[in-house]
């Protein structure tokens, strides 16, 4: 009897728990994960392959140089080699190269931004969502704003220079 009583009071703190692990688990739902392409690693073939199914272009397009000259541009941004799309990232400075795809569970279409410089002029934001626009977690996004900082000489110094750049922009 007693024991009984133990499982009923279990299940039904079982029962309880269910809503709050439900939300939490929604707070922590993580997208699908980047994917990395070692290129130099893929087989020849493959890159010819890709080679055929995605031709250079026969036409000649207009890609912008500045910012000033994709400000306006349609969105979703058309150029995903930019260096500033969130779709995805192209690393030569390793020995083998590397591309990730941060969103390989969406199409370039399917993204709600894709460029940084659109999301930085919208003002500051949190690591979640930092985090949220480019597929990494808070933890990630703070580790990387660490080292931006430590690059810049501190925080005190990355505040000299924002204070700055303001003032410049004002005048």
């Amino acid at each position: 009897m007693v024991k009984e009583n133990a499982l009923k009071a279990g299940e039904a703190q079982q029962v309880e728990q269910a809503p709050q692990t439900q939300e939490r688990s929604k707070r922590r739902r993580r997208p699908v994960r980047g994917k990395t392409l070692q290129v130099r690693k893929m087989p020849k073939e493959y890159r010819r392959l890709l080679g055929l199914l995605y031709p250079e272009p026969e036409f000649e397009y207009v890609r912008a140089e500045i910012r000033a000259e994709c400000k306006d541009m349609p969105r979703p941004c058309p150029f995903v080699s930019c260096r500033y799309h969130l779709y995805m990232d192209v690393n030569e400075e390793k020995r083998n190269g590397a591309i990730k795809i941060n969103f390989p569970d969406l199409d370039v279409h399917e993204m709600e931004h894709t460029c940084v410089l659109d999301l930085a002029e919208g003002g500051p934001r949190t690591l979640d969502e930092v985090g949220e626009y480019m597929n990494l977690t808070r933890e990630r996004v703070r580790q990387i704003e660490e080292e931006c900082l430590n690059k810049l000489g501190g925080r005190e110094a990355a505040v000299k220079f924002l204070e700055i750049g303001l003032s410049a922009n004002a005048k």
